[in-house]
């Protein structure tokens, strides 16, 4: 349905008029955050397993006015540009059962939470303090472990993988984590281009993520252990703990490759661990070329 508006709603769903919709959307009154609470009951039934996945992501809506609770121009992932527009933060509950979304954080601005009544008149609470989207993310782990759906990963992009406070919020509350982060990545002193270049041709395997709308989605990855930060956790792009005797037992987790670093050799590093070869893959060796 490319546009929505209460007559074609109410004509899909296959009720005579729009009134019906109209009153729900205009006049009558329901709690916003119990509606979003009560299909994490339904999810948790229907897709729970051992390896729960919380898949955290920032969409933009693109507005046209400048009424609407949030908006401003501001950059858009969504869009690739900036847009005046509003952005959420998203949780989704992935299992290999399906996935489904199951939690919300509306971004407000500094614009919006500085201006009590322009949050009045978007019936959006005064007190609501200004929030960053990783803050957001937060939430939404926080809320998730406290509900019903088990969280056993955490997965996000680059945009909350460069948040040090986050990732160490993640190491603080157990679930384990994956978040993509730049090449210009530290990883105890290194940058992560640099550790990646290391990696030798047999560590590298294609793994699919699936198809997507563009067809097959291959990626070349790796696994290392690297040295861990306080108590032997995580470090966000890697994993367990340097030298090997550290980390007995323990599953290194995947790396993904850099486009455009296949060729490249970069100095040593003062402790790269042991490369592991990916499971699960198609057995490819790494390309010379970027996939």
């Amino acid at each position: 349905m490319g546009r929505k508006n209460s007559w074609q709603l109410a004509k899909s769903s296959g009720h005579p008029t729009p009134d019906g919709l109209q009153h729900l959307l205009a006049k009558s009154r329901w709690e916003a955050d119990g509606i979003r609470d009560d299909p994490q009951g339904y999810v948790a039934g229907h897709l729970d397993t051992d390896e729960g996945i919380l898949v955290i992501d920032d969409t933009g809506f693109i507005k046209w006015g400048t009424t609407s609770a949030g908006v401003q121009r501001q950059y858009s992932r969504t869009a690739g540009r900036t847009e005046n527009c509003q952005i959420g933060v998203f949780a989704a509950y992935a299992t290999t059962r399906g996935h489904a979304l199951v939690d919300r954080e509306l971004y407000l601005p500094k614009s919006w939470t500085d201006d009590p009544e322009r949050c009045r008149a978007a019936r959006m609470p005064e007190s609501r303090p200004f929030a960053t989207k990783n803050e957001l993310a937060r939430t939404l782990v926080l809320r998730a472990q406290a509900g019903p759906l088990p969280v056993t990963w955490v997965a996000a992009g680059a945009a909350y993988g460069q948040d040090s406070r986050l990732r160490r919020f993640l190491e603080d509350t157990n679930p384990t984590y994956v978040m993509a982060v730049s090449k210009s990545q530290q990883v105890h002193g290194p940058r992560i281009d640099h550790l990646i270049g290391q990696a030798p041709d047999e560590a590298w395997q294609r793994l699919s993520c699936g198809d997507g709308a563009k067809g097959p989605r291959l990626y070349d990855w790796a696994a290392a252990r690297l040295p861990g930060v306080r108590r032997q956790r995580a470090h966000p792009a890697t994993l367990d703990a340097c030298p090997p005797q550290h980390h007995q037992g323990r599953r290194p987790r995947l790396l993904p490759r850099i486009r455009a670093l296949g060729r490249h050799r970069h100095r040593s590093l003062p402790c790269t661990g042991s490369w592991d070869r990916a499971e699960g893959g198609s057995g490819h060796a790494r390309p010379t070329s970027a996939a």
